[in-house]
């Protein structure tokens, strides 16, 4: 069978659906569903059969590790050859929840999930749907987002549909994500604990857990060099990116609408604050309250989808703030703009 032109169907995420994507991801093959962050696509993280259909879904590079997602610590032996201390300690702070902890990996997940590396992430979601999965098939699974690879992560069934009809068997509608960006990222391999991806749990939740500095990798903010490895997903590439040309512009509203209104000739659009569009004259797309992080990371995928929907094709951006939970905004916001920010 062509994997390309399979049926996709759509399901509410209860009953005879849940079971049906259990029964799926045990006869390896890929399941889309709800998380608390965002839409996922799943599959069994011991078969490495089933892990590569999830690239091919995707398109994806093959050097992007994936997130293995369990219910809880009784499922890591075999998945990870140690739980380091800090690694306890975090699960007691936020597990379930949307965080993603890098240790040394086990003998029994693919090497798919793993991009060539020692280490792989595991994640507890909180999610209902995704843990009754995982319970119902007894699979831990790996899971990017939902989405194709460099578009916005999907946070609904539809924007799933959208990307991945006649890739995948199934897509369990479980409704909104309520967090809408991806997990965070933490490394407890090596001297030091490393933010590799901010998320939902901000780099403060993360040192007052572990009682110490946490160090932030620079690909967080900058842009990685060619050829780099990568520990985590959504490091290296352009990534959430709408099919417009983004450009983030740092500075006030004044100046922002300032430089909007020097390039008319450019036909704009706005990605803008909740408020703002009626004051700014161009075409726009609000993604949230000014200086409210969590407004922000939970409309901003659907905000960025909603700019192609309109069939915008230059953007300009207001940025957000770079600390706690704007920072996950912010990290999502450059690598959608291709790193083109103006310092206004």
């Amino acid at each position: 069978m062509n994997r390309m032109k399979m049926k996709t169907e759509i399901l509410p995420a209860e009953g005879e659906a849940i079971a049906k994507a259990a029964d799926l991801l045990r006869r390896g093959e890929l399941v889309a569903l709800p998380t608390e962050t965002v839409y996922g696509i799943a599959a069994d993280a011991r078969n490495g059969a089933a892990v590569a259909k999830i690239f091919v879904a995707k398109g994806r590079p093959q050097d992007n590790p994936l997130i293995v997602h369990v219910t809880g610590p009784e499922m890591l032996p075999g998945l990870v050859s140690e739980v380091p201390e800090r690694a306890q300690l975090l699960m007691a702070a936020f597990c379930p929840g949307p965080l993603t902890i890098i240790m040394p990996r086990g003998p029994e997940v693919a090497a798919e999930c793993c991009a060539g590396l020692d280490t792989v992430g595991i994640r507890m979601p909180s999610h209902p749907v995704a843990r009754a999965v995982i319970a119902q098939s007894g699979c831990a699974f790996a899971a990017p987002s939902a989405n194709l690879s460099g578009k916005p992560s999907p946070t609904n069934a539809q924007d799933v549909f959208t990307d991945m009809d006649g890739r995948l068997p199934l897509i369990l509608d479980g409704g909104e994500c309520d967090v809408g960006v991806e997990s965070t990222v933490i490394s407890v391999v090596g001297e030091k604990p490393t933010l590799f991806r901010p998320g939902h749990i901000t780099l403060e939740d993360l040192e007052r857990a572990l009682g110490e500095e946490v160090e932030v990798s620079k690909a967080i903010l900058e842009k990685l060099p060619e050829g780099a490895v990568v520990r985590s997903p959504g490091m290296k590439y352009k990534h959430y990116a709408p099919k417009a040309d983004v450009t983030l512009l740092d500075g006030t509203f004044e100046q922002f609408k300032a430089y909007v209104d020097a390039h008319a000739d450019q036909n704009p659009s706005c990605l803008c604050f909740t408020g703002e569009a009626e004051k700014l004259g161009w075409p726009c797309v609000e993604y949230g309250r000014e200086g409210d992080g969590a407004d922000q990371a939970k409309h901003i995928f659907r905000s960025l989808r909603a700019l192609d929907e309109q069939g915008d094709g230059v953007v300009y951006a207001r940025c957000p703030k770079k600390d706690g939970l704007s920072m996950a905004v912010y990290n999502r916001l450059i690598r959608a703009a291709a790193f083109r920010v103006i310092q206004l």
